[in-house]
């Protein structure tokens, strides 16, 4: 499951975990101009761990979930 919100200078992915015996925390997912951040919290540190990718990062990593095993570069304009 997951939800869609549209805030001032954002939109928030929020997905949940909702199948298995060890339920992971929810992922939130923050899609800013200029960056993504993925935050989650974890409950061993009792923090919110983030981690900020830029747009090109972020759509390498889209790119990469259709790909063989291997390296590459996407050609931008």
């Amino acid at each position: 499951m997951f939800s869609i919100e549209h805030e001032f200078d954002s939109t928030v992915v929020t997905l949940v975990d909702e199948k298995g015996a060890h339920l992971q925390e929810d992922v939130v997912i923050n899609l800013f101009e200029d960056c993504i951040t993925i935050e989650q919290y974890d409950e061993r540190s009792d923090r919110v761990q983030k981690i900020t990718l830029s747009i090109d990062m972020a759509e390498d990593l889209a790119a990469a979930l259709d790909l063989p095993e291997g390296v590459y570069k996407i050609a931008r304009d």
